[in-house]
C-alpha cells in the first residue's frame, strides 16, 4: 500500500510523475479548483469573509481524494506554484482535514525527476499570504460582478458581464478604437535620390535636412520644386562615419513575451499558446523515455535563471556553436519591477532534447512553440551580434541627404534566433544594404530621383500580442490572466477580432460607455494597477487582504448608488445612431437607434412604443439591396419548394429564407459573389505552367499562390513584380511594405540579397 500521497491540479501531470515515483506513493489530482463561492448568492459572510463550497462537479474528486488521503501516511499538495495553485493546495487541505504535520507543500518549476524529488525532500507549508492575496482577488472580482453585472442587464441587455480586469481591457480597445475614429490624416512627400560610386552597388541617400533644418515637405508642388532643385544640383559625398554596433540578445521568455511572439510569429492566439505551453510543461510521450515535462513552468514574470540551466546550457553552445559564441561570463537579465522572483524564466528542462530530437513525438503546433522557447533560451546566453554601420552625409547645394549601410559582421546569438517585429507581420527583416566604397568630396552620378506621397498613419487596433504588451506596461493583470482577458472580449461580443485585430461591437462601446460614465473612478488603468500593486503587497504580508478588499468596496458602493440613478437605460431608449427613421421619419419625426436583441445588435426606430407604433427595423449592417435593383418582391421564389423569399435575421446575420418554414427549411445567403483571383503577371517559377494569383485566405489576408493549385502549392505572402532581378537574373521581385523602411523590391532568391526602394507612383 502507498505510504505517501502526492496530489497535483492537472491529470496529465499524475502520469509523468507515476514515472518518477516508486509503489509507495499515490497520484491523485484534484482537477483544478474543488471549492469556490457559490454561483447562486454572494457567498459573503461579514467582514466579507468567502463562504466556499465544493463544486457540484468536483464532489466525486473529492471523495476520490479523502480516501485516497485516508490510506496515506502523509499528504504532498503540489499544485502549480502560483497563487492560484497555493488557494487550491489550502482549500484541498481544509477539506481533506487532516492534522497540519501530516499534509505538507510542495512545489516545483519543472516536471522533471531531479526537481520532483528535491521539492520532497525539503516540503513546507501552505503559503498563507499568497492565498490570501487569491482570496482578495476573488472576492473583488465576485463585489464586482454580482453587483455590476445586474445594473448592465437592467440598463444595455441581460447576460451581460463586467469585470475588475476585463473591463478595462475593453476600456483600452475603445479607447484605441476612438483614436482611429478621430484621426486625420496629414499628407507628406519622402524626397531620395538613387546615387552611383565608381564602383556598384547603387544606394538611396534620403533627403534629411534643408539649410541646417530637418526636411519636413507637406505637399506636392514643394516636392516637386525640391526634386527639381536636386536634379540641376551636385551630388558630393560631404561626411562619412563608420562605427560598429551591438544588438543584444532578448531575456529567455516570461509569459507575457512568449504569448506576444507566438501570436506575431505563428498567429498563435494567446488562448492556444498557454495550452500548447501546459501540454509542454505537464509532460509529453518521448519515445523511450515516457512522458516528461519538457519546460519549465510557463506562468512566470521572472527572467532568473537556475544555475544548473545556465552551466548545461553554456555547454550546449560550445558544442554546437564553438567556445567563440560565449560570452566570459553568463548573461544575466533583470525582471520587472514587482515581478515574483520564485519562478524561473520559461526554459527547456532537459538540454539533451533539442527541437530536432522530439520532433517526432509532438504536434506540429507544439513544436513550433517548444522550438520558439529552446532559441529564444539558447540565443539568451551567446554574444551580442556585431554590426558594422556606415553613414554617409551627401551634400546638394543647401540640401542634405543621408544613407546609412549596415553590415553584419559576427552574428553572435543571430545564428539561433531572431525576434520577430510587429510591424513586420512575422518576417524578421534583414541588414540594411551595405554601401560602395565612398570618400569625402568625392561627386556622384544621380540614377533617379524619388518623391512618394505618403499619410500619417492612425494608431493600429490591438491584436492579441499587443494587447497583452498594454496591459503588461499597465500593470494589469498576471501572466496567468491574459489569456482569459482576452477571451472574455470576444466571448461576451464585446469586441470582435478583424485580420486578427481587436475592434469594439456596438455592444462592447455601450457597456464601455456606461461603466465609464458611472464607474471610471474604479474602471481604468491606474486604478487597476495599483489593486495589483495591493495584492502583491497582500502577498508579501504588508496588507491586510481585507483592507484592500474595503477601500475598494467603500469607492464601489459610491458609485453603484449614483449609477443606479443617473446611467441611461440603453435597454429602453437604444443608442442614437443620427438618422431619420426612413418610414416614419419626414412625419412622426422617428429617429433610429440601435438595440441589443437576443440575436445581437440591430437598427430599430425610436418610435416602436408610441401610438402609433413604427415597426422598422433592420440589420445593423447596411440594409441588402434587393437583386436587380427591384423590390423586395422581385427577390427570386424559393429554389426548393417555389414560394417566396423573405428577408430575416438570426444571431448569425441576415439571409433569406423561404416563408414556408418550417415545411421548407431553404435560406439562401446574402453577400456579394467573392471577387475572382487577380493575375499578376508573374508566371510560377515552380512548376512553369501556372501563372501567380492574388488570392485572399479565409481570415483576410492576402496571399499569392499558383493558378494550378492544388497541383502545384507554390505560396508567396509578398507581391510579386514581373520585373526580373537585376543582380541575379531571377525572374521576379517581390514588394514589401514595413513601417520601419517603407515599401522596397528584393529578390527571393536564397544568397541574393538584392533590395532597392521602391519607386514612387508617377
Amino acid at each position: 500500500m502507498a505510504k505517501n500521497l502526492i496530489i497535483v491540479e492537472s491529470p496529465a501531470k499524475t502520469r509523468t510523475l507515476r514515472k518518477f515515483l516508486g509503489r509507495e506513493w499515490a497520484v491523485e489530482a484534484s482537477v483544478g479548483h474543488i471549492r469556490d463561492l457559490p454561483k447562486k448568492d454572494m457567498g459573503l459572510g461579514a467582514d466579507f469573509e468567502p463562504k466556499y463550497a465544493v463544486l457540484p462537479e468536483k464532489k466525486e474528486v473529492v471523495k476520490r481524494l479523502k480516501e485516497a488521503a485516508k490510506k496515506a501516511e502523509t499528504v504532498f499538495l503540489a499544485p502549480d506554484p502560483d497563487r492560484e495553485g497555493e488557494a487550491i493546495a489550502w482549500h484541498i487541505a481544509e477539506v481533506l482535514g487532516k492534522g497540519a504535520e501530516d499534509v505538507r507543500r510542495v512545489t516545483f518549476n519543472e516536471i522533471t525527476k531531479r526537481a520532483v524529488l528535491k521539492a520532497l525532500e525539503s516540503p513546507g507549508e501552505v503559503d498563507l499570504r499568497k492565498v490570501d492575496a487569491q482570496q482578495a482577488r476573488r472576492v473583488l472580482d465576485r463585489l464586482m460582478g454580482f453587483k455590476l453585472s445586474p445594473l448592465l442587464w437592467e440598463k444595455i441587455k441581460r447576460g451581460l458581464s463586467a469585470g475588475r480586469v476585463q473591463s478595462v481591457a475593453l476600456k483600452m480597445v475603445c479607447d484605441r478604437q476612438a483614436e482611429i475614429d478621430a484621426f486625420v490624416a496629414e499628407e507628406y512627400w519622402l524626397l531620395g535620390a538613387e546615387l552611383a560610386a565608381e564602383v556598384p552597388p547603387t544606394f538611396l541617400a534620403r533627403l534629411h535636412s534643408i539649410r541646417g533644418r530637418k526636411a519636413q515637405v507637406g505637399d506636392g508642388t514643394r516636392a516637386a520644386a525640391i526634386a527639381g532643385e536636386l536634379e540641376k544640383g551636385k551630388f558630393t559625398v560631404a561626411a562619412i562615419e563608420r562605427k560598429e554596433s551591438k544588438q543584444r540578445p532578448s531575456p529567455p521568455f516570461i509569459t507575457s513575451r512568449l504569448q506576444q511572439e507566438a501570436a506575431r510569429r505563428f498567429g498563435f492566439p494567446v488562448k492556444r499558446t498557454m495550452a500548447l505551453a501546459q501540454g509542454l510543461y505537464e509532460g509529453r510521450e518521448i519515445g523511450g523515455r515516457g512522458q516528461i515535462g519538457l519546460i519549465t513552468y510557463m506562468r512566470t514574470d521572472s527572467t532568473r535563471i537556475a544555475a544548473e540551466a545556465i552551466g548545461a546550457v553554456r555547454d550546449l553552445i560550445a558544442a554546437t556553436y564553438g567556445a567563440g559564441s560565449l560570452p566570459e561570463k553568463p548573461n544575466f537579465y533583470s525582471s520587472k519591477k514587482g515581478a515574483q522572483d520564485a519562478h524561473e524564466a520559461i526554459r527547456p528542462t532537459y538540454f539533451d532534447l533539442p527541437p530536432e530530437a522530439v520532433a517526432a513525438h509532438l504536434k506540429a503546433d507544439e513544436l513550433k512553440l517548444y522550438r520558439l522557447i529552446w532559441d529564444r533560451f539558447v540565443a539568451s546566453q551567446m554574444l551580442p551580434a556585431v554590426f558594422d554601420v556606415t553613414q554617409v552625409d551627401v551634400a546638394n547645394g543647401p540640401h542634405l541627404l543621408r544613407a546609412t549601410g549596415k553590415v553584419l559582421r559576427s552574428p553572435g546569438f543571430l545564428a539561433v534566433y531572431r525576434e520577430v517585429a510587429e510591424e513586420e507581420n512575422g518576417n524578421g527583416g534583414g541588414e540594411v544594404p551595405g554601401l560602395p566604397p565612398l570618400a569625402e568630396g568625392q561627386e556622384l552620378r544621380l540614377v533617379r530621383l524619388e518623391k512618394e506621397q505618403k499619410f500619417t498613419q492612425p494608431p493600429a487596433q490591438y491584436s492579441e500580442a499587443t494587447l497583452v504588451k498594454a496591459l503588461e506596461e499597465n500593470g494589469i493583470g498576471r501572466p496567468s490572466t491574459y489569456a482569459q482577458i482576452l477571451s472574455t472580449l470576444t466571448e461576451k461580443a464585446y469586441a470582435e477580432k478583424l485580420e486578427g485585430r481587436f475592434r469594439p461591437t456596438p455592444l462592447g462601446q455601450a457597456v464601455n460607455r456606461a461603466l465609464q460614465s458611472g464607474f471610471s473612478d474604479i474602471i481604468n488603468e491606474g486604478y487597476t494597477a495599483l489593486l495589483e500593486e495591493e495584492l502583491d503587497k497582500i502577498e508579501e504580508g504588508q496588507m491586510p487582504w481585507k483592507q484592500a478588499v474595503r477601500e475598494f468596496d467603500e469607492k464601489f458602493a459610491r458609485d453603484l448608488a449614483q449609477a443606479d440613478e443617473h446611467l441611461p437605460n440603453v435597454k429602453r431608449d437604444g443608442v442614437p445612431l443620427g438618422e431619420s427613421c426612413p418610414k416614419c421619419g419626414e412625419g412622426a419625426g422617428g429617429r433610429l437607434v440601435i438595440k441589443f436583441g437576443r440575436y445581437g445588435a440591430f437598427v430599430s426606430c425610436d418610435r416602436f412604443r408610441a401610438e402609433p407604433p413604427c415597426d422598422y427595423t433592420r440589420d445593423l449592417a447596411p440594409a441588402p439591396e434587393a437583386p436587380a435593383g427591384g423590390t423586395p418582391e422581385e427577390i427570386a421564389p424559393c429554389e426548393v419548394c417555389g414560394r417566396p423569399m423573405a428577408l430575416k435575421r438570426s444571431r448569425f446575420g441576415t439571409f433569406y429564407g423561404c416563408t414556408g418554414y418550417p415545411e421548407c427549411k431553404n435560406i439562401r445567403k446574402i453577400g456579394p459573389a467573392p471577387a475572382p483571383p487577380k493575375e499578376t503577371g508573374v508566371a510560377c517559377p515552380e512548376c512553369g505552367e501556372g501563372t501567380i494569383l492574388e488570392k485572399r485566405s479565409r481570415r483576410g489576408k492576402v496571399f499569392f499562390s499558383c493558378s494550378r493549385y492544388p497541383k502545384c502549392k507554390f505560396a508567396l505572402w509578398d507581391r510579386p513584380l514581373p520585373t526580373p532581378c537585376p543582380t541575379c537574373g531571377a525572374p521576379f521581385l517581390v514588394e514589401k511594405t514595413t513601417k520601419k523602411k517603407g515599401t522596397r523590391h528584393l529578390c527571393v532568391r536564397e544568397g541574393c540579397g538584392f533590395e532597392r526602394e521602391a519607386p514612387a507612383e508617377s
